[in-house]
């Protein structure tokens, strides 16, 4: 089939994933270049408010490692061999250039690495404006929501300073309008995807969450609701494979292989934690009242769950997985986490005990995001789908 004749659908996913692969990250420098003084703020993977930057009349742009296709050089010697690669490897981003088309740099609070990143990204990049973005562990209101919105007007006021005036209130508001629509866009994506696994594919709907960390909110939105309309049209067969929930892999991101493997295993992947800052937010934010304060109480009170974020009860530990594996139709939990990964490794024993005490099967393996050698994760996902039908057929 010629290009002329491609599926749209078709189409969508190889652009986003030009996108994807595209570490010298073109579609920035090209956003930029499109009108004067334009600036683009990265950040790392697991949440920031990325309605400020927009706000901002910035580009919000997600920095998620070098992936499978960079060698690190330089980047092995600011991190010990135990220490997670994607430190290492956007280290190695920063010092080989590919990262100068940024203004600044978002750290948010994920681990004691990425809070030590951020302190490197201010010696090695002195002309960045470089930003450790904190979160509360408390989720009154009064207590964690003032830290919180101190933290978020600490934020605003400084990319104001980069810019050269302040944002107002109804510029925020705006973008907070302009993300619920990007948040709706892709929830409909993953119900689509829960109820449709073989017709949207996870390897496909992954890249299209890249594809989100490099454009602009308003144009990621449209991609994403023309896929889902387009993708319906395509004849793809429905197999009996195992639908399952992916969980561990909310910072470092698996190369696109390791999905690619787990869905030629026989798994239907209903939902996961990919990329999570997408949809951290678990339902619109009020874009018609306080701006800050609306974002401080959708962090405390309607956002999901990982291992990056303090559970304030015990007894909540492992909930929102037990939701996720409830809503999509899921029968176990693959547990796929970067190596040395301390937050999702050190929760991890403690979600399996949930899982195990209400009967859902799962099985675990690690991973890094440069990993090459798929045939013992194929190998193990594929026995794991295999037991599943096996004990839902007894």
């Amino acid at each position: 089939m010629n290009a002329a004749t491609q599926p749209r659908a078709i189409e969508i996913v190889e652009h986003c994933q030009s996108l994807f692969e595209d570490l010298d990250f073109n579609a920035v420098k090209q956003w930029k270049a499109a009108a004067p003084g334009r600036k683009a703020i990265g950040y790392m993977p697991v949440y920031v408010p990325r309605e400020i930057v927009h706000a901002a009349g910035m580009l919000p742009v997600g920095i998620l490692g070098g992936g499978d296709s960079l060698e690190v050089i330089q980047g092995d010697a600011y991190y010990q061999s135990y220490i997670c690669r994607i430190p290492r490897s956007t280290i190695e981003l920063g010092l080989t250039g590919r990262l100068d088309c940024l203004d600044g740099m978002l750290f948010p609070s994920i681990c004691d690495v990425i809070r030590n990143l951020s302190g490197m990204w201010q010696i090695l990049f002195k002309d960045k404006y470089v930003r450790y973005f904190d979160v509360p562990q408390n989720y009154q209101d009064a207590v964690g929501g003032t830290y919180y919105i101190h933290e978020l007007e600490v934020l605003r006021d400084g990319l104001a300073a980069l810019r050269g005036k302040p944002i107002t209130d109804a510029e925020l508001n705006a973008s907070i309008r302009v993300y619920n629509e990007n948040r709706a866009a892709i929830r409909d994506l993953y119900a689509y995807r829960a109820e449709k696994p073989w017709q949207a594919p996870t390897s496909e709907v992954y890249l299209l969450l890249r594809a989100g960390m490099v454009l602009p909110p308003e144009d990621h939105t449209k991609l994403v609701r023309e896929y889902v309309a387009e993708v319906d049209k395509l004849p793809r067969p429905k197999r009996d494979n195992a639908r399952v929930v992916i969980n561990g892999s909310f910072c470092e991101q698996p190369p696109l292989g390791l999905i690619k493997s787990i869905e030629m295993a026989g798994c239907y992947v209903v939902d996961d934690d990919f990329m999570l800052v997408t949809r951290w937010l678990l339902d619109d934010v009020p874009a018609d009242r306080n701006p800050l304060e609306e974002l401080s109480k959708a962090f405390l009170h309607r956002s999901a769950s990982t291992a990056a974020k303090y559970d304030e009860k015990r007894e909540d530990k492992g909930q929102f997985l037990l939701k996720q594996v409830r809503t999509g139709g899921a029968e176990g939990v693959i547990f796929a986490a970067p190596s040395f990964c301390d937050p999702a490794l050190l929760e991890r024993p403690m979600l399996q005990d949930v899982l195990s005490k209400h009967g859902v099967p799962h099985t675990a393996f690690k991973f890094a995001e440069n990993t090459g050698q798929m045939a013992p994760i194929r190998e193990q996902a594929g026995t794991f789908a295999d037991s599943i039908k096996l004990w839902n057929a007894a």
